[in-house]
């Protein structure tokens, strides 16, 4: 992203710019996980933290008939190096660290390796009853560990595997093996196809009372390559006819707005493979404030 100057109004107050996280409980805490020395695709995700944090500065936190502004916002900063086993146990303590003082937090990466860390220090000792949604175009099955993997990883690391829903999976952009996988370990799919014809609120209830049925909280990995490559070139793995800004958007609302929902990540977003607008940053960082705006509307507790 390029820096520029943005105007300065005491009546519309800017996002972002959050204090760093400190003792007092926070209502929604940012954290990068800038994650990208095993993706499978070259990439430059490890700077898209600092560019969505840049981004957020564009936008306000206003959403008509919600006290956004209210919330308390936080920053707990970058995790260092989190690539390699190390660095994935520091992120883990990180995230854990986060949640335990957070209502909802968002973890920023980075590829989409991160959303195993990020899902492990959200669960904590929950794992056991904990859930999963992803918005993701890919089952991210894979053998190994890279960012095609993460499902496959918090399910052999104890998540139940019917305990999580993958929504927006596309055509041509996964395999027979890792469907027939997908099917075996009892993952639910609710594929791109399917959402032309379903409300996305119904959707993402359904994907929430799967996940949530084992009484844990549940994390939410918001891929952004499930968007149409158009509104997401900054993520290498995006395709023609992917879901709209919009629908990514509403799915980032509805996961804040449910009190089951402990932690949500933000994926493969390479700020410096962006258009020259840079849309998919901006995307990412609307996701933010979407997520912000659906904690806004939980009864309070």
């Amino acid at each position: 992203m390029t820096a520029q100057t943005l105007s300065v109004d005491p009546l519309w107050p800017r996002a972002g710019g959050w204090p760093p996280l400190g003792p007092e409980r926070a209502d929604l805490t940012l954290i990068g996980i800038p994650t990208h020395e095993t993706s499978l695709s070259p990439t430059g995700a490890h700077a898209t933290p600092g560019a969505v944090r840049e981004a957020l500065r564009r936008y306000s936190a206003f959403a008509a008939g919600l006290d956004v502004e209210a919330l308390r916002f936080a920053d707990a900063g970058d995790v260092v190096s989190p690539d390699g086993p190390q660095g994935r146990e520091r992120a883990r303590a990180a995230m854990a660290a986060a949640a335990g003082r957070s209502r909802l937090t968002v973890a920023v990466g980075g590829d989409n390796s991160l959303t195993v860390p990020a899902a492990l220090g959200s669960y904590g000792d929950d794992l056991g009853s904990a859930g999963l949604v992803t918005l993701d175009a890919h089952h991210d099955l894979r053998d190994g560990s890279s960012n095609g993997s993460p499902v496959r990883e918090l399910i052999e690391a104890g998540l139940n595997g019917r305990r999580v829903v993958q929504v927006g999976i596309a055509d041509f952009a996964n395999s027979a093996a890792y469907t027939h996988r997908a099917e075996e370990l009892g993952v639910t799919v609710i594929a791109r196809d399917a959402l032309h014809t379903r409300p996305l609120d119904d959707v993402m209830a359904e994907a929430l009372e799967i996940a949530g049925a084992g009484g844990g909280p549940i994390h939410v990995d918001l891929d952004v390559d499930v968007c149409d490559r158009s509104v997401a070139p900054g993520c290498p793995a995006s395709v023609p006819g992917g879901l709209a800004a919009w629908e990514l958007r509403r799915f980032a609302r509805l996961a804040g707005a449910s009190p089951l929902v402990r932690s949500i990540d933000i994926a493969e977003v390479d700020a410096t493979a962006d258009a020259a607008d840079d849309r998919t940053v901006r995307l990412a960082a609307l996701l933010v404030l979407e997520a912000a705006a659906g904690l806004a509307s939980r009864p309070l507790r």
